[in-house]
C-alpha cells in the first residue's frame, strides 16, 4: 500500500499580498502622474476596470476634500482650480 503524497511546506517568509481596489487606484494615479505606462498597465491588471474606477474616484474625492482643508476652500473651488477652470458661477 503506497502512501499519499504529502504537500511540501510553505516557504518561509511573508506571502505576498493581495492587492485591493485601493493599492490599484494609488498605484495607477501615482503612475498617470508621472506617465508611467508600464506600471499603469500593472496597477490596472490588479483589479476589475470597474473596481479601479471606484477606486480612482474614491481617492479624487478624497484629495479634494483634504486640499480644499487645508487651503480654506470649498470642494467645489478646489476642484475647479485643480482643473484649471474659471471659478464657478453663482
Amino acid at each position: 500500500m503506497t502512501r499519499p503524497a504529502t504537500p511540501a511546506p510553505a516557504a518561509p517568509g511573508p506571502r505576498p499580498r493581495a492587492h485591493n481596489l485601493f493599492d490599484a487606484a494609488a498605484a495607477y494615479v501615482a503612475a498617470s502622474a508621472t506617465d508611467d505606462e508600464e506600471a499603469m498597465d500593472e496597477a490596472a491588471s490588479w483589479v476589475s476596470p470597474e473596481a479601479l474606477s471606484f477606486g480612482v474616484n474614491e481617492l479624487a474625492c478624497r484629495a479634494v476634500l483634504t486640499l480644499s482643508r487645508e487651503r480654506g476652500v470649498s470642494p467645489d473651488v478646489m476642484a475647479r482650480d485643480l482643473l484649471g477652470l474659471p471659478a464657478a458661477r453663482s
